[in-house]
């Protein structure tokens, strides 16, 4: 019988009804008491009333004297009094108040005299006096239940003479990572090896929210050792997460050890990514089946284990700061669910733009990037370029309005000149998305982005850029920043195992190439030496098959999947592969008027102008450098 998800429950439905299924069953949060200086961060588990009161005694508030106020009335700038031993009490501040005194006298006010002290003001009753209970009176509620522990309450507690409190106890949350091809991170996996670093990303997320990660070995996939595994953990711990065996393949257990043990309530959320979820309980201990794709494992943390913890630390859901925003590149999503989309996301002008990011869902460093999450809902089919669409924030908005904005044609030096420009100004940071130059040139002239790396070469006469810029921009309002020269090649396997000796090779049976996407300047660049050259495109086994990033076709090649790829020198470095060398192009940055005086393009160009600037470029290799940050004519 062909497999089949139990449900494909709407997100918020499924959330709402796991939550109350687990109530139902006993699932309940746990106390214990710790010393009140140890408490910071935790939450109370019932409120906390103060013991004694704070002050507990009449206390000075001034270095001084204590005095019967009685005694000074009359004074004034004209009629001092003269107060003699006997009539008042040095004290300093914090000093118990004298018997039978009921104000006190700043140091200040007092003109020492042979007979005692004059004072030329006369003092109100209680005055510069702190009161028993002034900041609590013993019995006066401190902190009520259910409320987070902050450095200035652990001063009043203690002031209230409260020295232990009970708090909700952090729930014990365990993850057992499954699988035959899992392995422990290392250096040198083996081909076919997995890394596991989900229970290391589910950790910090559960350590960041209040909750005790506890990681167990890894299982193989085996049911009996995945049920034992599971059933050890739900003795010892608050809430169990397996990952991972949620979907549909042949060993993929999860499902069917949750149900031995006790009961699959969802299998199947209608989300994108992470709809294998597996929600279930053994007793009243929650019981989660996380997919295996990191990023799919982050959403369901995120959206389904979340509201579970804020339960247990009996809180309500944390204010979701919601941003409307501009969208560069259109988003397709399918009807059947609600999918997660990462963007990257700054400030262009006053408008807030957004580039999706890379959806795979095994993609972990879509998250790392993203500024925040464009949720497509469930029925919808995505949304077109420049929609304006409400994104769910990651970054600070401080961070957004501080954040060049770079959009078009891949180049690793702009993650270096990212590095730089944050080093040398922390406030300022970079965002870059790479779409290709022609995308870049689009961006600009749609006011989406504050500079776009270009390198369009003009066939007919072999200039680059301006002939581009003329006709996109024919009314002017950009300037064109000169960037660097920069070897262009073919990317081969070390040792050039096929012998390729020039650019027309490529067509050579048996070679299997990896190409750029449509409108970046290698694709042009690609196409223009097929002509040159006499290549028919359709005699080149891959030349449909496309990449984003020079690294990316650079690490096709080095993985094996390749064996040939137009790319720059400094891709073909990073990983070691042979390099035949075909041209130098111009690599600019393109700058719209609008942008120029905008503090992080200003640093952009001093940066390219430094010495420290050329010698990262020089130590990468493959560029050509001819006076960096200047501006090229475009007339």
């Amino acid at each position: 019988m062909g497999f089949s998800y139990l449900n494909n429950m709407p997100l918020a439905q499924a959330r709402k009804a796991y939550l109350a299924r687990l109530i139902e069953s006993g699932f309940a949060s746990r106390t214990e008491t710790v010393p009140v200086p140890e408490s910071c961060g935790r939450f109370t588990a019932r409120a906390v009333y103060a013991a004694i009161s704070a002050p507990h005694y009449a206390a000075s508030a001034m270095d001084g004297i204590a005095v019967r106020a009685h005694d000074t009335f009359g004074a004034t700038e004209t009629t001092p009094v003269t107060l003699k031993a006997g009539q008042y009490v040095v004290v300093d501040t914090g000093d118990p108040i004298p018997e039978g005194c009921d104000a006190v006298i700043m140091v200040e006010e007092l003109v020492r005299t042979e007979d005692g002290v004059t004072i030329h003001a006369a003092a109100a009753p209680w005055q510069h006096i702190r009161q028993i209970g002034e900041d609590v009176c013993a019995g006066e509620m401190i902190l009520p239940g259910a409320m987070e522990i902050t450095p200035a309450a652990i001063g009043a507690m203690l002031a209230g003479g409260v020295l232990e409190v009970e708090v909700i106890a952090a729930p014990r949350v365990a993850i057992i990572p499954t699988g035959d091809e899992i392995v422990p991170p290392c250096a040198d996996p083996k081909p076919g090896d997995i890394l596991e670093f989900n229970s290391s990303i589910f950790s910090a997320m559960l350590r960041r929210w209040g909750a005790e990660p506890v990681t167990y070995p890894i299982v193989k996939d085996d049911f009996d050792a995945i049920r034992a595994m599971v059933e050890r953990a739900a003795d010892a711990c608050d809430i169990v997460l397996v990952n991972a065996g949620s979907s549909a393949g042949r060993e993929d257990y999860t499902a069917s050890v949750i149900a031995s043990l006790g009961e699959v309530v969802y299998h199947g959320i209608a989300i994108k990514p992470g709809k294998p979820t597996i929600l279930g309980r053994v007793g009243a201990k929650p019981v989660l089946g996380i997919p295996g794709y990191p990023v799919s494992g982050i959403i369901v943390i995120d959206n389904l284990l979340r509201p579970v913890l804020d339960h247990w630390f009996r809180q309500g859901p944390d204010g979701t700061h919601l941003v409307t925003a501009t969208l560069t590149r259109p988003v397709v999503s399918g009807l059947k669910y609600e999918e997660f989309v990462r963007v990257r996301m700054g400030y262009v002008g006053d408008r807030l733009m957004a580039s999706p990011l890379a959806r795979g869902s095994g993609v972990v460093t879509s998250f790392m990037k993203a500024d925040g999450i464009l949720t497509v809902p469930q029925g919808l089919e995505g949304y077109p370029a420049g929609e304006t669409v409400t994104v769910r924030l990651l970054s600070e908005e401080h961070r957004l309005r501080n954040t060049l904005v770079v959009i078009g044609s891949h180049d690793p030096l702009l993650d270096e000149l990212a590095d730089m420009l944050h080093s040398d100004a922390p406030e300022l940071y970079m965002s870059s998305a790479h779409v290709g130059s022609m995308g870049g040139i689009m961006a600009v002239r749609r006011g989406e982005a504050h500079a776009a790396g270009i390198h369009l070469l003009d066939t007919e006469t072999g200039v680059y850029n301006l002939s581009f810029l003329k006709k996109y921009f024919p009314n002017g309002g950009v300037k064109l920043l000169r960037c660097v020269g920069r070897q262009q090649g073919l990317m081969l396997p070390k040792g050039n195992p096929m012998g390729i000796r020039c650019f027309a090779d490529i067509a050579r049976p048996g070679l299997r190439y990896v190409n750029r996407q449509k409108g970046s300047g290698t694709r042009i660049l690609m196409d223009y030496l097929c002509q040159t050259d006499g290549v028919d495109p359709a005699a080149v086994y891959g030349y449909e098959r496309e990449e984003l990033t020079h690294t990316s076709v650079a690490v096709q090649i080095a993985g094996g999947s390749a064996d040939a790829g137009l790319g720059i020198y400094s891709a073909a470095s990073l990983y070691d592969l042979d390099f035949l060398p075909i041209c130098i192009e111009e690599y600019d940055l393109l700058v719209p008027d609008s942008a120029w005086d905008t503090p992080m393009v200003q640093k952009l160009v001093e940066l390219l102008k430094s010495d420290k600037f050329r010698d990262r470029i020089e130590a990468m290799g493959g560029y050509t450098l001819d006076r960096p940050g200047t501006l090229i004519e475009l007339d």
